[in-house]
């Protein structure tokens, strides 16, 4: 229920804390005192819309906090851990709005800042209000349906039947754009088929361009290469006529070093190795020869090699920037083509799957409106039931259902409530009837019914007693009173006859200090209730008469309390 709220620099109020207690809570004062601002309050507490008109004058910004026991509620608290939301050990959840003047809007769970839609949602799983005008809402048939729905616990199979269609519609939808894309894909898989045959026509093998282009570079300079390696081959090894090569001179060195180490022993290890240097030397210049002697010229091969390459170019610019990328091309290019191929038979597929969906909707759609309809009957003897309570016993009151042209999530029928106020008078739809008091008296008979199969914990009535009086005031007032023992009901009212049943209530008044209009609530104790009721009977505060009908309103109020 709602425990608390804290109302700062909004509207006319500086700064109001309001404690309510379960059961009927009534707010009462004279017109234009501000009852409504505190059910305005509440409103953007919830997460209502909020203007910065709200902001009391003269100030930058307005503060409402509303305190919430929810351990009951076991949906919200689902959704508040979905949310990361920090929930109280004792089930208290503290919503938190600030407004300021700038436009900045700032939503508060527990401390932790969310954004609005989230605040909202939260906020509709607490209260429920009901303004003056609030009963318009009847005129939605989309709420009749969710109203016949809440009262016969349909809604577990009716949120089955929303999951069904929403998956139905997403596998209808896939399957269209399966089919819409038919010629794009048909595209598609030329080209990937194309691409791949191209690919692998190359034969492309890793690191072959790098190992071509060595090649290339040898048969292009073979000539060069080949005067290059003899020349080389001649200075170490083969000499000049009159000139020696390297091989000679260290051939000598050696025959000198090594006569050099007879004579001191202390050179034999530099003997030895120049000796090894010449072995070394040796071994280039036949090495030098071999590669020499097989240097190739063949224009032939290096045609061949020029093509590969420039194959191997193409291929580049059309898929990569190198022969491996070009390979990773090619595979991803072939499983789409795979996934491509088998789109056909992932049609067939979905059709299977969409009608097996289709024919679990039409069964659970079925069920759906054949319990509707059972418990339409009853909803409708308990409507008349509740009517006859509020003085409108000879109203007819039905539940007419109108098939669909197509599927819904919310099933195949629109459901509408039609009333007949006056016997002799046919029945019309709600939104036909021109008084405003039946349409009130008809939602607080919903409210009635509802009461005992609905969650929500707090049900918030701005002054749906206007427009009425004499004994539909008292049974209006008694009806509120029994909707309280199910569930927390704070009610704007001017009516005593409605403020003598409360279990708390308050009195909203205007005061003017220092130049400055202040709206005061102030909780009322016994006599307080006595004075305030005698004057809501329009008698001064000394008048005995009103005094004593006050007294004698709260007597019978106790008597009905305690039935």
């Amino acid at each position: 229920m709602l425990v608390s709220l804290d109302i700062q620099d909004f509207g006319l109020i500086d700064r109001q804390t309001i404690e309510f207690t379960s059961g009927l809570n009534v707010l009462t004062g004279e017109t234009g005192a501000g009852k409504s601002i505190v059910v305005e309050a509440l409103q953007v507490a919830l997460g209502g819309r909020a203007w910065a008109e709200f902001i009391r004058t003269g100030k930058e910004r307005a503060r409402v906090t509303a305190v919430f026991e929810i351990h009951p509620l076991a949906i919200l608290q689902e959704k508040l851990k979905a949310w990361g939301i920090p929930l109280e050990e004792d089930g208290v959840l503290v919503m938190a709005r600030e407004l300021v003047r700038s436009g900045r809007n700032i939503c508060r769970l527990n401390g932790q800042v969310v954004a609005l839609s989230v605040y909202r949602e939260a906020g509709q799983h607490l209260v429920d209000i009901h303004g003056q005008h609030e009963s318009q809402s009847l005129f939605n048939p989309d709420l009749h349906r969710d109203l016949l729905d809440r009262f016969g616990g349909l809604w577990p199979l009716r949120q089955e039947i929303a999951e069904i269609y929403h998956r139905w519609r997403d596998l209808t939808s896939q399957l269209e754009e399966l089919r819409r894309s038919t010629r794009d894909r048909l595209h598609r898989l030329d080209m990937l088929t194309y691409q791949v045959q191209e690919i692998d026509g190359a034969r492309l093998l890793p690191g072959e361009e790098e190992a071509l282009t060595q090649e290339r570079n040898r048969l292009a300079n073979a000539e060069k290469i080949a005067a290059l390696a003899g020349r080389c081959y001649q200075a170490l090894h083969g000499g000049e006529e009159g000139i020696p090569s390297v091989m000679d001179l260290l051939g000598q060195a050696c025959r000198d070093l090594e006569e050099l180490s007879r004579l001191d022993p202390e050179l034999l290890s530099l003997a030895s190795t120049l000796e090894n240097v010449l072995y070394q030397v040796e071994d280039v210049a036949r090495e030098l020869a071999r590669y020499r002697d097989g240097v190739e010229f063949n224009p032939g091969r290096l045609q061949e090699v020029e093509e590969r390459l420039s194959r191997i170019r193409d291929l580049k610019r059309k898929y990569g920037d190198s022969v491996e990328e070009i390979l990773r091309y090619r595979e991803e290019a072939a499983a789409e083509l795979e996934k491509l191929a088998f789109s056909e038979e992932n049609a067939a597929a979905l059709e299977e799957e969409i009608k097996l969906w289709a024919e679990r909707w039409q069964q659970k759609a079925l069920d759906l409106s054949r319990a509707r309809r059972e418990h339409a009957r009853k909803l409708e003897e308990a409507v008349a039931r509740e009517l006859a309570d509020l003085e409108m016993g000879k109203v007819e009151f039905q539940v007419l259902f109108e098939d669909l042209a197509g599927a819904s999530a919310a099933g195949r029928e629109r459901v509408e409530f039609l009333i007949s106020p006056n016997p002799g008078e046919p029945l019309r739809p709600l939104a036909k009837i021109a008084s405003g008091g039946e349409l009130s008296r008809v939602m607080l008979a919903m409210r009635a019914i509802l009461a005992t199969v609905d969650e929500l914990p707090t049900l918030v009535f701005d002054e749906v007693d206007a427009g009425i009086g004499g004994r539909t005031l008292v049974a209006v007032a008694e009806k509120l009173a029994d909707i309280a023992g199910h569930r927390q009901v704070i009610c704007v009212t001017h009516a005593p006859q409605i403020a003598s049943l409360a279990r708390t209530h308050f009195s909203i008044s205007k005061e003017v200090q220092a130049g400055q209009t202040t709206t005061r609530v102030r909780r009322l104790d016994e006599e307080g209730r006595l004075a305030e009721l005698a004057r809501m009977l329009g008698g001064r505060e000394a008048d005995g008469l009103a005094r004593d009908h006050a007294r004698h309103l709260l007597e019978q109020a106790r008597e009905i309390i305690e039935k």
